[in-house]
């Protein structure tokens, strides 16, 4: 079962989540540089503080508490030691560049609690192989957002169709690492459907994925929890495909992303 990681500082939604199978409640604390990074694009900048760690973790049961700091600065070590004391269990690094800063920052942590790597430079995809390895890293997580953006790319999905994630998935498979990717939309949603992203995950052998807002948006036909219930079933069914229909699904999505990418670079191109 995958992973399902939800973004969110709302203690009740938080409990919604707690109550099913496989959830990962996520609190984003991550500011630096974000915005100039991101900025004209349709991405989460979450208005997150440091007490809501506290709060969310109030109320779980079941779940563990992931909390994203921000990256490796002078002063990570009061920013970990403050959101460990309020109940964290893992602790995700963004925007490291090289084996150097992962080592630097699980020094930091000091095994206190499992390290996910963001990987979301073009620098941590070049040295995967070099830290992948770290001790005290218990995941490589593939932030999608920026990494397309540090390698150039026009679309989000185009480093997986590139190869990129399929090589990332081996490097965590060799080190013992769990390994996840990117956002997902509804099931029948989204440029690339999100149907058509859990059954990657599901080719990866992935184990974790975030989900979007629209997962939990006011004006859905389903609620939160039918919706879950939904994308669970289309995993296992997508679990169950012969190798012949994995490639066939994988050879559709790449020519989908391709396109879409093709669509966006020309419009870009356009506007300039």
């Amino acid at each position: 079962m995958i992973d399902l990681l939800q973004i969110t500082n709302d203690p009740a939604f938080a409990q919604r989540c707690d109550a099913l199978p496989g959830m990962r409640l996520w609190v984003d604390l991550e500011r630096m540089g974000k915005t100039e990074r991101q900025a004209g694009m349709n991405t989460f900048i979450s208005a997150h503080h440091l007490d809501d760690v506290q709060a969310i973790k109030a109320v779980l049961c079941h779940s563990r508490l992931m909390v994203r700091v921000n990256p490796l600065h002078a002063g990570t070590q009061a920013e970990v030691d403050a959101v460990l004391v309020r109940g964290a269990d893992m602790l995700m690094l963004p925007m490291f560049t090289s084996a150097e800063q992962l080592a630097a920052f699980c020094q930091i942590v000091a095994g206190r609690v499992p390290v996910v790597a963001l990987l979301e430079t073009a620098g941590a995809l070049d040295s995967v192989d070099q830290w992948a390895g770290t001790p005290g890293l218990a995941e490589v997580f593939v932030g999608l957002n920026d990494l397309h953006l540090s390698l150039g790319c026009s679309f989000m999905f185009e480093p997986l169709v590139m190869g990129h994630l399929d090589t990332v998935a081996g490097v965590a498979r060799q080190h013992g690492r769990r390994f996840g990717f990117g956002g997902i939309a509804r099931l029948d949603e989204g440029l690339l459907p999100g149907r058509d992203v859990l059954g990657e995950h599901v080719r990866l052998g992935s184990n974790a994925v975030i989900l979007s807002r629209t997962f939990h948006r006011s004006d859905a036909p389903l609620s939160f929890e039918a919706e879950i219930e939904a994308l669970r079933h289309a995993e296992r069914a997508l679990s169950l495909r012969s190798d012949a229909q994995q490639q066939a699904d994988r050879q559709r999505v790449v020519a989908r992303v391709r396109q879409l990418a093709q669509d966006l670079s020309r419009v870009r191109h356009a506007a300039s």
